[in-house]
């Protein structure tokens, strides 16, 4: 079981800064609203959406139309997915803040993704509409009325392009499903249904029937007063449409097949390490949360993250990890600023490379972490700490011409002694076939590339 990682200079791995979208760079000049709560590339990565806590969606396309490799992305549309309500029966507020987005496989010229706030999940179309205007018409204004006598005279009004703009509708509206707040939705590898969870149930949906759904585990037992874990993500395989997993506060991972019965309460497998006792802490239930969960492409490995490591495990072997990355060793020792400040109880998320051979997580300081071949057993795994950090990309711009195009940047950073806990990567995703990613900091979003 590995535990170590090697670290590299930057310069051997060839990242480069790429863009950044985003105004303001002053953390507490920042509206509460603008921050960034979701981002995802589509599953052709000429797409990239980002959801906020204001509830808006904004959408992203590759210039181009993705032919060039490494091409910038420019702003594409935006629109507002969820606004705040309020549950009268249970008298709370319900937040438009976007927890998650996930595109849908593209099947014709639309585009489909799926929102979710902490109640309802929405599915929106994006597609390009033109607009027509009126070009020649038979107004009495134009002819005198005699004129209307001659049949020559008349002609059929005819419609001209005026512009093409790009519009966005909600398709259908999955809602009232749900007690808890969700946490988490996943489309199912069959394009025809997905998975939402909140803290005790996980519902299966058709993306055609707005006004049903499945419950296939719950968790909720008879007396509130005996509840001891909750559920904190969900994932479908990317393959295998009848295999799913969910993750616990306990810091556990369970496979499901939904084949062997309708509630999924009897797990096919569950993945779990014991803890160090030589690591243990008043924060370790804490810690041991699993904030976010992923398969990797291939469908072979399970990637699961909490608040101090990055666990692997192979879908075959659920006795131990083959691999635990320690990502916040360095803060090990603040923890109790961390639980004073709850940052301890921040989620990070972790995605995987296209090729199911590096991952990537975040952390403090806007400081994010890539670990190259972390994926396969049988090779040197490297790391590259990398830094969203708007002052380089404000030195790129304001560079010479010759260092306008793609310049290199030095992002290795040497360690912090005083750790910025209002700075956190929270929020990140990676292109499905190529070295490129996209990183939330704050109300900024930040792209790194490299060759693939």
């Amino acid at each position: 079981m590995g535990r170590g990682r090697v670290a590299v200079d930057s310069d051997t791995q060839n990242w480069t800064f790429s863009q950044c979208f985003g105004d303001k760079s002053d953390i507490d000049s920042i509206t509460e609203s603008d921050v960034i709560s979701a981002a995802e590339f589509d599953h052709s990565g000429d797409y990239l959406a980002t959801g906020d806590r204001g509830g808006r969606v904004v959408l992203f396309e590759r210039q181009d139309g993705g032919k060039m490799a490494n091409s910038e992305y420019r702003f594409l549309t935006e629109f507002q997915s969820h606004d705040r309500e309020f549950d009268y029966l249970k008298s709370l507020e319900i937040e438009e803040k976007i927890n998650q987005i996930k595109w849908l496989r593209r099947q014709n010229n639309a585009l489909f993704l799926l929102s979710t706030n902490d109640k309802t999940i929405k599915l929106w179309k994006v597609f390009q509409k033109n607009l027509r205007v009126v070009a020649e018409n038979n107004g009495t204004d134009i002819l005198p009325p005699e004129t209307f006598l001659d049949m020559k005279q008349l002609h059929l009004p005819r419609m001209n392009l005026h512009d093409t703009i790009i519009a966005t509708t909600p398709r259908r509206i999955y809602a009232n499903a749900h007690t808890y707040h969700i946490n988490s939705i996943s489309p199912n590898s069959d394009n025809e249904t997905f998975l939402s969870s909140d803290d005790l149930r996980i519902n299966l949906w058709n993306l055609e029937v707005a006004n049903q759904s499945f419950n296939i585990v719950d968790t909720r037992p008879a007396s509130m007063e005996e509840l001891t874990e909750v559920i904190t993500a969900t994932e479908c395989h990317p393959t295998s449409c009848n295999l799913f997993m969910y993750s616990t506060c306990k810091g556990n991972v369970r496979l499901a097949d939904m084949r062997e019965r309708a509630l999924c309460d009897n797990y096919a497998k569950v993945f779990e390490d014991t803890w160090d006792p030589l690591q243990d802490s008043f924060f370790t239930e804490i810690t041991s949360s699993i904030s976010d969960i992923k398969f990797s492409p291939d469908g072979r490995y399970i990637i699961a993250r909490d608040f101090m490591t990055v666990k692997i495990w192979d879908i075959n072997m659920d006795h131990q990890p083959v691999k635990t990355i320690r990502v916040h060793e360095n803060i090990r020792n603040m923890l109790c600023a961390t639980y004073e400040s709850d940052s301890i109880f921040d989620k990070f998320e972790v995605v995987c490379s296209g090729d199911s051979k590096s991952i990537m997580t975040g952390s403090y300081s806007n400081n994010f972490q890539i670990y190259n071949n972390a994926l396969l057993p049988d090779h040197e795994e490297t790391v590259v700490s990398l830094q969203a950090d708007k002052n380089v990309f404000r030195s790129k711009r304001s560079g010479s011409p010759k260092s306008k195009g793609r310049s290199r940047v030095n992002m290795m950073r040497r360690p912090r002694k005083q750790v910025d806990f209002r700075k956190n990567i929270l929020h990140l995703s990676w292109h499905p076939y190529e070295n490129t990613v996209a990183i939330a900091a704050t109300n900024n979003l930040f792209v790194f590339n490299a060759p693939s």
